[in-house]
């Protein structure tokens, strides 16, 4: 086979630092280091690495929220990556932050070099601030009446209801998510990135459309060049500049010679591509200046299609401007979707959660093998089903491709010595059927079809379990005079293992280690046509190499109940008789009035390291300090669904000494009397315009 070596410069996205991994980052990461391991397979030189993106205002707030620095709160959440990435097998060459010295480094050396080039202006602006925060607030952090449907508590840049797109001033009622307070319209100098320029509008047409990005990703481009009328009327003028900076308070990299003025984080973090890049060549010793003036050199990222204007518009103008490579490509997949296309919700069992997975024990390479069956160069979403997933694990990886080391190890071992033996023609011509399809794999795993490829692997499969059946070697082994015709046909068995190995090597990296151990052979690759073993090669006994999926591990995984199963009746809308709980005494008004009811806001929230059930609330009653409630809902809700939202708190109940440390009250849920058979805890969320302080009568 043909094979250039090729210098490849490789990123994911990267995932904003204020919350764990999730399974649609593992999906990302999964489809990138198939294709690198494929490349690498190839003889190509590859350079793969990722980052945190640090910056901004909510990790700011959040950190605040927590007590701690932002460069602390990042740092907890850094230090949680690797038992993710190890787990599923996923190999970056370099993991960072965007708050390196590299990155401020190279971020206000590219704004230099754009203002230089005319492309940087000031504008005075108008947004809204928070008079008690003493801050600009980001467009998420303002919430009010949606203009066009009215649905209350929306967002400050599109409504969740109807999906209407505003500005926050457009907002009726507009409040802070902060603080409550009514927000002001204040004045403020910002810097714009001029891709309104004739040369940024002329380059950007060129390099979106020459061909390089998804047909689907360029035609969607294209749209946003032209003037056109929008669906609700209003008309889009082409390409708008880019507000890049944002006022302090704010944790990010400080625009030069601008005191108090920050870098808004969409134009730092891509940055942080190259600064991860830069401190893995600092510690090999290479100089970053010239790996990177190398003309071979090729830059591709892997991103979701949430981010396609940052990536295809403002990135490659950032850096073309800038007198920097633009990227060769950028390779754009869809979402992720769980059980026929639901959303993912751990309260519905819908949820698929990564280390949930790890923890039980399933094999990581299910996943990625089930995700490569699901994975194409097209930018689709796709469809993680648990019924399919048992399906294909089970039928592809176990019944079709380990099932023949299976049914031939153990002869080699016990009847042969362990060693090969001859082969004869029909066996040479299956395994030359096999070794033909090498370069055709290999297209489609460098094209990202790795369905494609997964299908073809598994047909080959079909093909050897047919050579097996046929010849029967467990009927063999019982017959008089046919010892040749076993090690022949054991021996086939194996080659045609080693072989399917080698094309699912991408997916399954580590199995595939443990099989080249097994056969004792060198390294698998794409680079030549897989030699034969000589007859007479030694292969070591065979262990099972992988289980199958149990219907029990799912269902631990999605938390299904089987007795939730059992009474249909029992569902969200009309719960069975028995769920509603018994109406208590009577009581009278002031037995009622004994209860301090008060509304708090949810000012941070997190899991409770050692239980299962707690959540630790951070709540603000008003009271000119914050309290800490120990509340069990974390069955239902992750902490960053419940931060800046209101609830119920009792204000009076004495403080309780648990486990993991005092709760000073308690936060009003509902639930069902029957919690095991109809599951389901739900905080109470008082109507917008409810402050915290305000007690409830």
């Amino acid at each position: 086979m043909q094979n250039l070596p090729r210098q490849l410069f490789v990123t994911t996205a990267l995932p904003y630092a204020n919350a764990p991994f999730h399974i649609g980052h593992m999906m990302e990461y999964i489809q990138a280091d198939i294709w690198v391991r494929h490349q690498r397979m190839m003889g190509h030189s590859v350079d793969f690495v990722g980052a945190d993106d640090t910056h901004g205002a909510p990790i700011m707030i959040a950190a605040e929220k927590a007590g701690l620095t932002p460069q602390q709160f990042v740092a907890n959440i850094a230090a949680g990556r690797k038992q993710y990435l190890d787990g599923f097998h996923i190999q970056f060459d370099n993991w960072y932050s965007t708050d390196a010295p590299e990155n401020h480094q190279l971020a206000q050396d590219i704004y230099r070099a754009l203002k230089a080039n005319g492309l940087i202006e000031t504008r005075t602006i108008e947004q809204f601030f928070d008079p008690e925060k003493n801050m600009f607030l980001p467009d998420r952090f303002i919430k009010g009446e949606c203009p066009k449907c009215h649905a209350k508590d929306q967002y400050g840049d599109n409504c969740e209801s109807c999906g209407a797109v505003y500005a926050p001033t457009d907002l009726i009622n507009p409040f802070s998510a902060l603080s409550g307070a009514k927000p002001e319209l204040r004045q403020s100098e910002h810097f714009f990135f001029k891709l309104s320029d004739p040369r940024c509008v002329e380059f950007l047409e060129n390099w979106t459309q020459d061909g390089k990005l998804q047909p689907e990703v360029a035609n969607k481009i294209k749209e946003w060049f032209s003037v056109r009328t929008n669906p609700d009327g209003t008309q889009s003028e082409g390409l708008g500049d880019w507000d890049i900076s944002r006022d302090a308070p704010y944790f990010g990299i400080e625009i030069p010679d601008a005191p108090g003025k920050y870098f808004y984080v969409w134009l730092d973090a891509p940055i942080g591509y190259l600064a991860s890049l830069q401190n893995l060549l600092q510690q090999r010793g290479q100089d970053f200046n010239t790996y990177m003036a190398n003309p071979a050199l090729e830059q591709y990222h892997f991103i979701g299609k949430d981010i396609v204007t940052f990536h295809t518009l403002f990135w490659p103008a950032t850096l073309h401007f800038s007198g920097r490579k633009t990227p060769d490509n950028v390779f754009v997949h869809g979402f992720l979707t769980i059980n026929n296309g639901e959303k993912m919700s751990k309260s519905r069992g819908t949820g698929l959660n990564p280390l949930k997975y790890l923890e039980l024990g399933m094999n990581p390479e299910w996943l990625r093998y089930y995700l490569a069956t699901k994975l194409t160069s097209r930018n689709e979403d796709i469809d993680f089903n648990a019924d399919d997933f048992l399906a294909r694990v089970n039928s592809d990886l176990i019944g079709k491709y380990i099932n023949i080391a299976s049914r031939a190890a153990g002869f080699i071992t016990k009847r042969f010595g362990g060693k090969l033996g001859a082969i004869s023609p029909d066996g040479s011509g299956l395994l030359d059927t096999l070794r033909e399809h090498q370069e055709h794999i290999a297209a489609m795993y460098t094209q990202r079809e790795f369905s494609k490829a997964q299908r073809e692997i598994m047909l080959l499969a079909d093909k050897v379990n047919a050579y097996v059946d046929a010849n029967k070697p467990w009927e063999l082994a019982k017959k008089e005079g046919m010892e040749e015709r076993l090690h022949d046909v054991c021996t086939v068995c194996i080659e045609s293992f080693r072989i399917l190995t080698g094309y699912l090597k991408p997916v399954l990296p580590a199995l595939a280690a443990k099989v080249e151990a097994f056969v004792q052979c060198e390294p698998l690759s794409f680079q030549t046509e897989t030699a034969l073993l000589p007859v007479g090669h030694a292969i070591n006994a065979y262990q099972h190499l992988m289980q199958r999926v149990t219907t029990d591990q799912l269902d631990a995984l999605f938390e299904v109940s089987e007795k939730k199963e059992e009474n249909p009746a029992a569902t969200p809308a009309q719960p069975a008789q028995s769920a509603i709980e018994t109406i208590a005494p009577t009581i009278g008004i002031d037995d009622f009035a004994k209860v301090d009811l008060r509304i708090a806001h949810i000012v941070h929230c997190e899991a409770v390291e050692g239980s299962t059930k707690l959540l630790r609330l951070t709540l603000d009653a008003g009271e000119g300090k914050t309290r800490n409630v120990f509340s069990g809902i974390a069955s239902m809700y992750k902490p960053a669904d419940l931060i800046g939202k209101h609830t119920v708190l009792v204000a009076n109940l004495a403080p309780r000494k648990m486990k993991f440390g005092v709760s000073e009250g308690m936060v009003l849920a509902a639930s069902h009397a029957d919690e095991k058979n109809n599951p389901g805890i739900y905080i109470l969320e008082p109507i917008t315009g409810a402050l915290p302080g305000m007690r409830i009568r």
